[in-house]
């Protein structure tokens, strides 16, 4: 599964953008590098009914962004994506999209 792919099934279960959750964990307060991993992914389990691989792909864009690592970027492989920067503004807008 995409990385991608990972945070469109997110907004499949919770029906909210990831750019949205993004900012409502930063409401929280989440934003802040310092933040537990598991305080967000609790939270998303909590609310949202998250598991840890789901809760885990918003972990690191709440705390890094969009940009992801190119490693996978084009390669055909089961974790490819379009584009090291993933879209958070919801699946139906998305221009890398098929």
């Amino acid at each position: 599964m995409s990385f991608q792919a990972y945070l469109d099934t997110i907004e499949d279960k919770t029906g909210l953008t990831p750019r949205e959750l993004v900012t409502l964990a930063q409401a929280r307060g989440y934003g802040d590098p310092a933040t537990k991993a598991g305080t967000i992914t609790d939270w998303l389990k909590g609310d949202y009914g998250l598991g840890r691989g789901h809760g885990m792909a918003l972990v690191h864009v709440i705390k890094n962004g969009p940009k992801i690592d190119d490693k996978h970027v084009g390669s055909g492989g089961t974790h490819s994506d379009a584009s090291d920067e993933l879209w958070l503004d919801g699946q139906a807008t998305n221009p890398n999209k098929a």
